[in-house]
């Protein structure tokens, strides 16, 4: 037990995530606050599409309930339903989306743009503590607190320390390796970045979406998340265990790092795998996220500049890998001290205690 980081007396976390059975980020980040709030003594349990939200309430009594706050999440969650819980002192976490457009980015535009969702929000029906991975500053979040009355908080992603594998397994031996999904956002990069390195190096890949029959399978999946099919749901697992993707990090002379092209172009927030590498005792080589500069320098992390730099950068350390020692020292350090998810279980139990005072008000807006 790391009993240093925990806060008062032990809470009861309901965290939602819709579906397990998902293989993408989600997945991992519930895995990531799950053994934390566990290891420090606290009781916590998912709620999915397939649990009843009262009965789930009822028998589970949560002291805190963190989600994300999108059309998805909702069809599962009443809002409604949880108000009479809130005001006997459930606390609600959101993490929300950018509020302004990022430019570049596929999918749904900023939170702005969500008129319902703003509603909910500025009703007090969507919840009492907003987050994201984003900075204060960032421009993407200028206006929200300005339009909400609500003030946003920085939670970044994080590392899983529950469980490290510093000695390297010959199963997962490799000059190179790359542990991601074939994501559409990426593939441009992919294709000029990592799978030319495939004729030069032993390079080994891993993940979801690499052919063309994972991402049929893989759309079949979305569809039975998304109306909750539970057969469909399982038509797929993860390509590589939470165990054995650190063995993975151990074990490669690199680790690449890849962000999604909207991230690299406005470069305000980055991945989970930037952390987990480094945790894991691996040496990690990242494109380049503008916002990485403020937490890692330049003796902790590599970052590519550029395409000349990323493929400069892994032959000097292909052909110098004692170069390679310095920064996975540093770069683990830095991460096991202030980027787990014991860090940001913390952080959150912190703000639940900052909002003290009587339960009522926290829901002002609430009519």
């Amino acid at each position: 037990m790391h009993r240093g980081l925990g806060r008062g007396a032990p809470v009861r976390v309901l965290y939602q995530i819709p579906s397990l059975e998902t293989v993408y980020a989600a997945r991992f980040i519930y895995e990531g606050y799950k053994d934390a709030f566990e290891d420090l003594g606290h009781a916590f349990r998912p709620f999915t599409s397939n649990d009843d939200l009262r009965t789930v309430l009822d028998e589970f009594r949560p002291d805190m309930l963190i989600s994300s706050l999108n059309f998805y999440n909702l069809k599962f969650l009443d809002l409604e339903q949880l108000r009479p819980y809130r005001e006997r002192g459930l606390v609600l976490f959101n993490q929300i989306r950018p509020w302004q457009r990022q430019a570049h980015q596929p999918g749904a535009g900023g939170l702005a743009e969500a008129t319902d969702l703003v509603r909910l929000i500025k009703d007090g029906l969507a919840g009492d503590v907003f987050f994201h991975y984003m900075e204060q500053d960032d421009p993407a979040m200028d206006g929200f607190t300005r339009e909400t009355g609500y003030p946003f908080h920085t939670v970044l992603l994080a590392a899983n320390r529950k469980r490290f594998f510093y000695d390297p397994d010959p199963n997962f031996a490799a000059q190179v390796s790359f542990v991601g999904s074939y994501l559409p956002d990426k593939r441009d990069f992919l294709r000029r970045h990592v799978l030319p390195l495939q004729a030069r190096y032993d390079v080994k890949l891993y993940g979801s979406d690499w052919t063309a029959g994972d991402r049929l399978l893989g759309y079949v999946q979305k569809a039975g998340q998304f109306f909750n099919i539970d057969p469909l749901k399982r038509v797929r697992g993860l390509k590589l265990g939470l165990d054995d993707e650190r063995k993975v990090y151990s074990s490669s002379l690199i680790s690449l790092n890849v962000h999604e092209e909207h991230q690299r172009r406005y470069g305000g927030d980055f991945n989970e795998r930037t952390l987990k590498i480094m945790a894991s005792g691996g040496f990690e080589i990242c494109d380049d996220i503008r916002v990485l500069r403020r937490y890692f320098d330049e003796n902790e992390l590599v970052i590519a500049r550029d395409t000349a730099d990323w493929f400069e950068k892994i032959e000097y350390f292909v052909r110098n890998p004692d170069r390679r020692t310095a920064y996975i020292e540093a770069g683990r350090q830095k991460v096991l001290a202030h980027h787990t998810y014991h860090n940001r279980m913390a952080q959150l139990i912190g703000l639940r205690e900052a909002l003290g005072g009587p339960v009522g008000a926290r829901l002002p807006r609430i009519r």
